[in-house]
């Protein structure tokens, strides 16, 4: 059996993943949140998979909620093993190989999935310089996660690793370059894991080889990303030397004007930390149209709303850039696909995107673009010369794979 917990731990949150990697199967997960507050929530959900010639009703998945007070990570550990006893499936049955860790910054150094050691660790946590957020909350969950199952390996999955294939034009900024060695400045990229599934179940939903495509993979949720992929490889990519930089996100504002921040700083009296909960956390969807929801922003669009219709706008707008940057940079396209919430079930965020690519023979067929369904689907016309896709992300399960990969 090959079964994998997968980890994903942030700073007061712990969300996991108990997969059969052999069956591409989630047996169950779960998300535990306001870790070290007064009182915590816990939701755990048990999944009934069917197993080969098996037939399963639908509407199987048992969800279970709780609340109460958890104190740290390692808690939170305990508190997720209670889920597994009380609710299943029972780990004794179902034991994990190993343990797969989503970490977000790997920097310069991790490149594939790294079994950890007390060296990575220590890098990890060195890293965090790069990730003040992430890194910390990553390291917490690992050593929670090692006190718990101190007899399986357990390994690091960066965000950042397979954007390790950029080239220097692409990862370079054009500033001084000692300074930029001194501090580590470079585009990094992020959302690797979800880039690295779409491209390849696109490649095999199409029936091509993953190394003869040139694709474009739009990772829409409340964090954006958009790669360029040539041959499973990333070679261009939006997010840089943090996940802040490239498109119009849920609360970042992507691309700005540096020399913005200048001014706010000398003209607005703005300090560092209110500059980067500005432009983090009151910016992008919510800063121009007052919700971070793009569900909210179309419908108060299609009413009329000027605020809203505004924020669509520029979120588009961007999205199109990108795009035409990406097939000058890939020298054309194969495959787009979209993906994560927005990109998986805006149909007009799809449309609007494309909307100007026909010169470059992309068409979107309307019918199959606004239906809604499970899986890897294709929204292109038949005559539409690039093919146009919807594939559902599933980072637990590329997790898991870069995990067993690993040991």
């Amino acid at each position: 059996m090959s079964v994998v917990l997968v980890i994903n731990s942030g700073s007061s949150s712990l969300k996991y993943s108990l997969v059969d990697v052999e069956r591409e199967a989630e047996l169950a997960g779960g998300l535990i949140e306001r870790i070290g507050q007064q009182s915590g929530t816990v939701s755990h959900t048990v999944r009934v998979v069917a197993r080969p010639g098996e037939t399963v009703p639908a509407m199987l998945d048992v969800r279970h909620s709780d609340e109460r007070p958890i104190a740290d990570h390692g808690e939170a550990f305990d508190v997720m093993l209670q889920q597994f006893a009380a609710h299943g499936p029972d780990l004794a049955g179902h034991p994990p190989v190993a343990v797969g860790h989503r970490v977000v910054h790997g920097g310069a150094r991790f490149f594939e999935p790294t079994p950890i050691t007390p060296l990575v660790e220590i890098n990890i946590d060195e890293l965090s310089v790069l990730a003040p957020l992430h890194n910390p909350a990553n390291l917490a969950g690992i050593r929670a996660a090692k006190a718990a199952f101190a007899d399986v390996p357990h390994v690091a999955v960066f965000d950042t690793a397979f954007h390790q294939t950029l080239p220097p034009a692409a990862y370079t900024y054009a500033i001084d370059a000692e300074v930029a060695r001194n501090h580590r400045i470079r585009r990094y990229g992020f959302h690797g894991t979800s880039h690295k599934y779409v491209s390849e179940a696109a490649a095999a939903f199409v029936g091509r080889p993953l190394d003869g495509l040139r694709q474009i993979v739009f990772h829409l949720g409340n964090g954006a990303s958009v790669t360029a992929v040539d041959g499973g490889r990333s070679v261009e990519t939006s997010m840089g030397f943090t996940p802040l930089e490239g498109l119009v996100m849920g609360t970042r504002s992507g691309d700005i004007d540096a020399a913005v921040v200048f001014h706010l700083a000398r003209r607005g009296g703005l300090g560092t930390d209110q500059l980067d909960a500005l432009l983090n956390k009151r910016s992008g969807l919510l800063g121009l149209g007052g919700s971070n929801d793009m569900r909210d922003i179309l419908a108060r669009r299609d009413a009329g709303d000027e605020t809203a219709s505004l924020a669509y706008d520029v979120y588009i707008h961007r999205l199109r850039a990108y795009a035409g940057a990406y097939i000058a940079q890939l020298g054309g396209v194969d495959v787009i696909s979209f993906t994560a919430g927005v990109g998986e079930n805006a149909a007009a965020v799809r449309a609007d995107a494309l909307a100007t690519l026909g010169f470059m023979g992309v068409r979107v067929d309307a019918d199959r673009n606004a239906e809604r369904g499970a899986g890897t689907r294709r929204i292109s016309a038949d005559d539409s010369s690039v093919e146009v896709l919807v594939v559902p992300t599933d980072e637990e399960l590329e997790i898991a794979r870069q995990t067993l990969s690993a040991i």
